[in-house]
């Protein structure tokens, strides 16, 4: 019979009274039989391992331990194994895995106990393959820690890298690039941005034979909220004859009227040219709070006859970083932590500790109107649409508005009246009614790597992750492409 887990524990630490850790070790990787030793036991009892029910494949065992530091390895089917993916040294019994408990009994929740009975979502259980500690009833993570030297250093590489490279290298062999006209009507501009499925497009300005500026989701919303208010000097009619131009001119006006939450003022065009580097571009998106900037070039010194080559964004960014670091990203420690041990995206306040805002999630009830408000006030591009367990159903983002341009569905429906769920729907009819959904509902763990993480932002479309908690799919925070070229550049 084992001596009590308790009762180990302090003869181990040879301590009266010592705090002691209820720890929760993991061998996540099968076998008949699976026990744990290790300094804790003086290397002289085995400790059985039980399989975690629903996932037979998974063995644990909760044992107390004594603040300080221990080494462990795991009997299985009559063999001393270890596991590669936790610290490990090579000691006098051969290579053994170490822990450290620290004094302080301050953590960070992370990992649910209903992860090990597996989900349906794009999510994986990488969390079992760390060492885990159970503390209060709550089963929470050791996390792993890398210096502040590390930190800085993986931030200098990747600055380098991108002061290295230039916009030429994110132009793709073939495509299009789709602009419009200044004076094309507004109805008929946001008509072509749905059908073509694009978020925003640069203007042209005929006249003065130069791009000025660009047209974005934000405009619509701006629109739809203009025409809702009361005292509005657009209405519905003006909108099938009213320009572009004239929009641009009139949200000027309104912005100086409206020095509110809010707010949207206007600014000077923002474009870079194909000679600029990828971090200046990747700053210059961050500065400006915009999703892409044309990439210009003009062959004659006075900038006429520019040519639009293409729309810089944070996502094609990421992927050259991606690219160029996947086969040797040891170099870069940072790369290799969960996004929950980095200050990284935008956390519910019960589990983020650094706060800088609230995390905005709506009900599938709530209304378009209370939607696009919160879109602008809020200053986000998606909001996570949740049932009443919190849990992810859906996301709407600024480019679902759109939607309501095809065939003037706008100019019918309430907005005040119409369900986010209702204008989800509306979407899902109008064009590729799955597939653009299924990808851009993009999901990952608190305890997923950085690495990982920039690897599914740096796919076409993906534009932010939703965190969520395995097996509730209970929301957690959102990552996004801002929020990692932020912690490196800024």
């Amino acid at each position: 019979m084992f001596s009590s887990s308790m009762d180990s524990a302090r003869d181990t630490s040879g301590v009266a009274g010592t705090v002691l850790i209820p720890t929760r070790f993991v061998w996540p990787y099968g076998g008949r039989s699976v026990y744990l030793s290790g300094s804790f036991t003086r290397w002289s009892e085995l400790l059985q391992m039980s399989p975690v029910e629903g996932c037979p494949t998974v063995f644990q065992v909760i044992h107390s331990l004594a603040p300080g530091y221990h080494q462990y390895k795991f009997y299985v089917d009559g063999e001393w194994r270890h596991d590669e993916h936790q610290p490990y040294i090579s000691g006098e019994i051969g290579i053994v895995n170490t822990i450290l408990l620290a004094t302080d009994l301050n953590f960070v929740p992370v990992l649910n106990p209903d992860i090990a009975s597996g989900s349906n979502m794009d999510v994986d259980n990488e969390g079992f393959r760390r060492v885990v500690r159970l503390t209060d009833g709550t089963l929470s993570e050791v996390l792993p820690r890398i210096s502040d030297v590390d930190v800085q250093t993986s931030r200098q590489r990747i600055s380098a890298f991108l002061s290295m490279r230039t916009a030429y290298e994110l132009l793709p062999e073939s495509g299009k690039v789709v602009a419009l006209d200044v004076d094309l009507p507004v109805k008929q501009a946001f008509h072509i941005l749905h059908e073509q499925g694009i978020p925003m497009a640069p203007l042209w300005d005929f006249c003065k034979g130069q791009f000025v500026g660009v047209l974005s989701a934000l405009d619509f919303i701006l629109i739809l909220r203009e025409i809702g208010s009361h005292g509005s000097n657009l209405t519905e009619e003006e909108l099938e004859t009213h320009t572009i131009s004239a929009w641009k001119e009139g949200k000027s006006y309104l912005n100086r009227q409206n020095n509110g939450p809010g707010a949207v003022f206007p600014r000077r065009f923002i474009h870079a040219g194909p000679y600029d580097n990828l971090k200046d571009i990747a700053v210059k998106i961050l500065q400006n709070e915009v999703s892409t900037v044309p990439v210009i070039h003009s062959s004659s010194e006075d900038g006429s006859f520019p040519q639009l080559l293409h729309l810089a964004s944070l996502s094609g960014i990421l992927k050259c970083i991606c690219r160029y670091f996947r086969h040797c990203s040891s170099s870069l420690p940072i790369l290799q932590l969960p996004i929950c041990a980095i200050p990284v995206g935008t956390w519910l306040p019960k589990i983020g500790e650094s706060n800088r805002r609230p995390l905005a999630m709506l009900r599938p009830s709530a209304s378009v109107t209370s939607a696009l408000n919160l879109l602008v006030q809020a200053q986000v591009s998606s909001i996570p649409i949740v049932d009443d367990n919190d849990s992810l159903l859906d996301i709407y983002c600024r480019s679902d508005i759109t939607a309501l341009a095809k065939d003037r569905a706008y100019t019918h429906i309430n907005l005040d009246e119409m369900t986010v769920q209702q204008a989800l729907q509306l979407g899902q009819d109008s064009y590729n009614p799955y597939e653009l959904r299924s990808q851009r509902c993009q999901m990952c763990l608190r305890s997923d790597s950085l690495h990982k993480v920039m690897e599914r932002l740096a796919n076409p479309g993906v534009r932010r992750l939703i965190i969520v908690e395995a097996g509730s799919k209970r929301v957690e925070g959102v990552v996004s492409l801002s929020d990692i070229f932020k912690f490196f550049l800024c």
